[in-house]
Protein backbone atom coordinates (compact mmCIF):
# COMPACT_ATOMS: atom_id res chain seq x y z
CA UNK A 1 0.00 0.00 0.00
CA UNK A 2 1.18 3.25 -0.95
CA UNK A 3 0.80 6.80 0.70
CA UNK A 4 1.41 10.17 -0.41
CA UNK A 5 4.09 10.18 2.23
CA UNK A 6 5.56 8.12 4.86
CA UNK A 7 3.96 6.80 8.45
CA UNK A 8 4.36 10.21 10.47
CA UNK A 9 6.82 9.54 13.31
CA UNK A 10 5.04 8.83 16.88
CA UNK A 11 4.46 11.93 18.86
CA UNK A 12 3.35 11.19 22.61
CA UNK A 13 2.93 13.16 25.82
CA UNK A 14 4.31 11.59 28.70
CA UNK A 15 3.82 12.26 32.54
CA UNK A 16 5.68 10.43 35.42
CA UNK A 17 3.80 8.10 36.82
CA UNK A 18 2.43 8.88 40.52
CA UNK A 19 4.08 7.15 43.40
CA UNK A 20 1.16 5.84 46.16
CA UNK A 21 1.27 7.76 49.34
CA UNK A 22 2.26 6.07 52.72
CA UNK A 23 -0.46 4.40 54.32
CA UNK A 24 -1.66 2.63 51.08
CA UNK A 25 -0.21 -0.97 51.73
CA UNK A 26 -3.31 -2.40 53.97
CA UNK A 27 -5.89 -2.40 51.29
CA UNK A 28 -8.05 -4.91 50.37
CA UNK A 29 -6.82 -6.73 46.24
CA UNK A 30 -9.49 -5.25 45.04
CA UNK A 31 -8.12 -1.80 45.96
CA UNK A 32 -4.67 -2.40 44.82
CA UNK A 33 -5.70 -3.59 41.71
CA UNK A 34 -8.34 -0.52 41.03
CA UNK A 35 -4.99 1.53 42.39
CA UNK A 36 -2.16 -0.11 40.03
CA UNK A 37 -5.09 0.75 36.89
CA UNK A 38 -5.49 4.62 38.53
CA UNK A 39 -1.66 4.63 38.97
CA UNK A 40 -0.03 2.93 36.04
CA UNK A 41 -2.73 2.44 33.35
CA UNK A 42 -3.49 5.18 30.84
CA UNK A 43 -5.82 5.19 27.50
CA UNK A 44 -3.60 4.70 24.99
CA UNK A 45 -5.42 7.20 22.24
CA UNK A 46 -4.86 7.72 18.73
CA UNK A 47 -5.44 11.82 17.78
CA UNK A 48 -6.59 13.02 14.78
CA UNK A 49 -6.14 16.21 13.49
CA UNK A 50 -8.22 18.68 11.51
CA UNK A 51 -8.80 19.47 8.11
CA UNK A 52 -5.30 20.85 6.45
CA UNK A 53 -3.58 21.14 10.22
CA UNK A 54 -1.20 18.73 11.34
CA UNK A 55 -0.30 15.98 14.46
CA UNK A 56 2.17 18.89 15.43
CA UNK A 57 -0.53 21.59 15.57
CA UNK A 58 -3.41 19.19 17.32
CA UNK A 59 -0.61 18.21 20.30
CA UNK A 60 0.38 22.32 20.71
CA UNK A 61 -3.35 22.83 21.14
CA UNK A 62 -4.32 19.58 23.33
CA UNK A 63 -1.11 21.02 25.30
CA UNK A 64 -3.33 23.59 26.77
CA UNK A 65 -5.48 21.52 28.74
CA UNK A 66 -5.02 21.35 32.28
CA UNK A 67 -2.14 18.82 33.26
CA UNK A 68 -5.17 17.11 35.35
CA UNK A 69 -6.46 15.17 32.30
CA UNK A 70 -3.01 15.35 30.81
CA UNK A 71 -1.14 12.78 33.13
CA UNK A 72 -4.70 10.51 32.61
CA UNK A 73 -3.84 9.61 28.97
CA UNK A 74 -1.37 8.43 26.36
CA UNK A 75 -1.80 10.56 23.84
CA UNK A 76 -0.19 9.55 20.39
CA UNK A 77 -0.46 12.36 17.21
CA UNK A 78 -0.31 11.05 13.21
CA UNK A 79 -0.30 12.89 10.37
CA UNK A 80 -2.84 12.55 7.52
CA UNK A 81 -2.05 10.92 4.73
CA UNK A 82 -2.42 13.02 2.42
CA UNK A 83 -0.33 17.11 1.89
CA UNK A 84 -3.26 19.15 1.70
CA UNK A 85 -4.19 20.36 -1.96
CA UNK A 86 -5.23 23.94 -1.31
CA UNK A 87 -5.12 26.53 1.44
CA UNK A 88 -5.62 26.20 5.13
CA UNK A 89 -7.68 28.31 7.70
CA UNK A 90 -4.92 28.23 9.79
CA UNK A 91 -1.82 29.27 8.15
CA UNK A 92 -1.96 32.49 9.99
CA UNK A 93 -1.72 30.68 13.54
CA UNK A 94 0.55 27.81 12.68
CA UNK A 95 3.47 26.92 10.25
CA UNK A 96 3.18 24.12 7.50
CA UNK A 97 2.96 21.35 6.19
CA UNK A 98 -0.54 20.89 6.27
CA UNK A 99 -2.47 17.42 5.72
CA UNK A 100 -5.71 15.99 5.13
CA UNK A 101 -7.53 12.27 5.81
CA UNK A 102 -9.82 12.11 2.31
CA UNK A 103 -10.80 14.75 0.12
CA UNK A 104 -14.13 15.30 -0.97
CA UNK A 105 -16.62 17.56 -3.51
CA UNK A 106 -17.06 20.82 -3.22
CA UNK A 107 -20.81 19.85 -1.50
CA UNK A 108 -19.65 17.17 0.52
CA UNK A 109 -21.99 14.80 -1.41
CA UNK A 110 -18.71 12.47 -2.88
CA UNK A 111 -15.97 11.18 -1.01
CA UNK A 112 -12.20 10.51 -3.02
CA UNK A 113 -9.26 8.33 -1.69
CA UNK A 114 -11.59 7.11 1.71
CA UNK A 115 -10.21 3.47 1.07
CA UNK A 116 -6.28 4.85 1.37
CA UNK A 117 -7.51 6.94 4.50
CA UNK A 118 -9.03 4.07 6.11
CA UNK A 119 -5.52 1.52 5.30
CA UNK A 120 -3.02 3.84 6.20
CA UNK A 121 -4.52 4.51 10.01
CA UNK A 122 -4.65 0.68 10.00
CA UNK A 123 -1.25 0.04 8.98
CA UNK A 124 -0.23 3.10 11.66
CA UNK A 125 -2.21 1.30 14.55
CA UNK A 126 -1.20 -2.38 13.82
CA UNK A 127 2.79 -0.76 13.66
CA UNK A 128 2.01 1.70 16.81
CA UNK A 129 -0.56 0.12 18.68
CA UNK A 130 -2.75 -1.14 20.30
CA UNK A 131 -4.46 2.10 21.09
CA UNK A 132 -7.78 2.17 23.15
CA UNK A 133 -9.46 5.25 21.78
CA UNK A 134 -9.68 8.07 19.34
CA UNK A 135 -9.66 11.54 19.86
CA UNK A 136 -10.28 13.79 16.60
CA UNK A 137 -11.01 17.67 15.89
CA UNK A 138 -12.93 18.34 12.62
CA UNK A 139 -12.45 16.13 9.79
CA UNK A 140 -10.45 13.97 12.33
CA UNK A 141 -13.26 13.69 14.48
CA UNK A 142 -15.91 13.34 11.71
CA UNK A 143 -13.84 10.21 10.54
CA UNK A 144 -13.30 9.12 14.26
CA UNK A 145 -17.55 9.23 15.18
CA UNK A 146 -18.03 6.56 12.01
CA UNK A 147 -15.02 4.07 13.24
CA UNK A 148 -16.97 2.28 15.76
CA UNK A 149 -19.77 0.70 13.49
CA UNK A 150 -17.80 0.17 10.38
CA UNK A 151 -15.26 -2.04 12.56
CA UNK A 152 -18.15 -3.66 14.05
CA UNK A 153 -19.40 -4.14 10.47
CA UNK A 154 -15.85 -5.25 9.28
CA UNK A 155 -15.48 -2.29 6.80
CA UNK A 156 -12.20 -0.58 8.66
CA UNK A 157 -9.43 -1.43 11.23
CA UNK A 158 -10.73 -5.16 11.05
CA UNK A 159 -6.77 -6.27 12.03
CA UNK A 160 -6.62 -4.43 15.23
CA UNK A 161 -8.62 -4.03 18.31
CA UNK A 162 -12.02 -2.52 19.28
CA UNK A 163 -12.34 0.92 19.59
CA UNK A 164 -13.12 1.14 23.51
CA UNK A 165 -14.48 5.05 23.16
CA UNK A 166 -14.35 8.55 21.98
CA UNK A 167 -13.14 12.71 22.36
CA UNK A 168 -14.74 14.49 19.68
CA UNK A 169 -13.88 18.15 19.61
CA UNK A 170 -16.33 19.81 16.90
CA UNK A 171 -17.70 16.59 15.33
CA UNK A 172 -20.52 15.75 13.39
CA UNK A 173 -21.66 13.12 11.21
CA UNK A 174 -21.17 11.31 7.49
CA UNK A 175 -25.40 11.95 6.30
CA UNK A 176 -26.04 14.01 9.12
CA UNK A 177 -27.13 17.82 8.71
CA UNK A 178 -23.97 19.06 6.02
CA UNK A 179 -22.49 15.72 4.58
CA UNK A 180 -22.96 12.86 2.20
CA UNK A 181 -21.81 9.33 3.08
CA UNK A 182 -19.03 7.38 2.08
CA UNK A 183 -20.35 3.52 1.22
CA UNK A 184 -17.78 2.24 3.88
CA UNK A 185 -19.78 4.05 6.58
CA UNK A 186 -23.45 3.59 4.85
CA UNK A 187 -24.35 2.14 8.21
CA UNK A 188 -22.16 4.07 10.70
CA UNK A 189 -25.13 5.74 12.77
CA UNK A 190 -27.77 2.89 12.11
CA UNK A 191 -28.16 2.23 15.34
CA UNK A 192 -27.07 3.82 19.30
CA UNK A 193 -23.16 3.13 19.44
CA UNK A 194 -22.89 1.79 23.04
CA UNK A 195 -19.37 2.68 24.25
CA UNK A 196 -18.21 6.07 25.86
CA UNK A 197 -18.05 9.10 23.95
CA UNK A 198 -17.03 12.69 24.91
CA UNK A 199 -18.09 15.62 22.94
CA UNK A 200 -17.10 19.04 22.57
CA UNK A 201 -18.98 21.66 21.02
CA UNK A 202 -18.32 25.67 20.70
CA UNK A 203 -21.35 27.27 21.04
CA UNK A 204 -19.86 29.46 17.72
CA UNK A 205 -18.32 26.57 15.89
CA UNK A 206 -20.59 26.42 12.38
CA UNK A 207 -20.47 22.43 13.20
CA UNK A 208 -22.56 23.17 16.45
CA UNK A 209 -25.83 21.83 14.95
CA UNK A 210 -24.27 18.98 13.31
CA UNK A 211 -22.54 18.42 16.54
CA UNK A 212 -25.24 18.10 18.47
CA UNK A 213 -27.03 16.17 16.03
CA UNK A 214 -24.45 13.67 16.38
CA UNK A 215 -25.34 13.07 20.25
CA UNK A 216 -28.29 11.04 19.32
CA UNK A 217 -26.37 8.46 17.93
CA UNK A 218 -24.32 7.60 21.31
CA UNK A 219 -25.66 6.26 24.42
CA UNK A 220 -25.23 8.12 27.18
CA UNK A 221 -22.43 10.68 26.18
CA UNK A 222 -20.79 13.02 27.64
CA UNK A 223 -20.68 16.75 26.92
CA UNK A 224 -18.64 20.08 27.30
CA UNK A 225 -19.52 23.18 26.07
CA UNK A 226 -17.41 25.98 25.24
CA UNK A 227 -18.01 30.04 24.35
CA UNK A 228 -16.11 29.59 20.80
CA UNK A 229 -15.94 29.02 17.67
CA UNK A 230 -14.45 25.97 15.41
CA UNK A 231 -11.13 26.01 17.74
CA UNK A 232 -10.10 22.72 20.06
CA UNK A 233 -10.71 24.84 23.09
CA UNK A 234 -8.99 25.39 26.89
CA UNK A 235 -11.01 23.75 29.05
CA UNK A 236 -12.29 25.63 31.91
CA UNK A 237 -13.25 23.81 35.73
CA UNK A 238 -16.38 22.85 34.43
CA UNK A 239 -14.70 21.11 31.33
CA UNK A 240 -12.02 19.60 33.32
CA UNK A 241 -14.71 17.85 35.66
CA UNK A 242 -16.15 16.61 33.14
CA UNK A 243 -13.73 15.34 31.06
CA UNK A 244 -11.82 13.49 34.34
CA UNK A 245 -15.49 12.04 35.10
CA UNK A 246 -14.83 10.30 31.49
CA UNK A 247 -11.54 8.92 31.91
CA UNK A 248 -12.53 7.66 36.09
CA UNK A 249 -15.33 6.06 33.73
CA UNK A 250 -12.83 4.64 30.98
CA UNK A 251 -10.50 3.47 34.15
CA UNK A 252 -13.62 1.22 35.13
CA UNK A 253 -14.59 -0.11 32.39
CA UNK A 254 -10.94 -1.36 32.29
CA UNK A 255 -11.14 -2.80 35.77
CA UNK A 256 -13.79 -4.28 34.68
CA UNK A 257 -12.12 -6.53 31.60
CA UNK A 258 -9.40 -7.32 34.18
Amino acid sequence: MAFSHKLSPLQSIHYPAITPRKGQNNLTQTQKIDMEIQFQWKPRVLCLHGFRTSAEILRKQIQRWPEPVLRKLDLVFIDAPFPARGRSGIESLFDPPYYEWFQSSKGFTEYYNFDECLAYLEVYMMKHGPFDGLLGFSQGAILSAAFPRMQSEGTALTRVPMIKFLILISGAMFGGIKFGVPKQAANAYSSPIKLPSLHIIGEKDFLKEPGIALLESFQDPFVIYHPNGHVVPRLDDKGEETMLRFVEKIEKLQLQEG
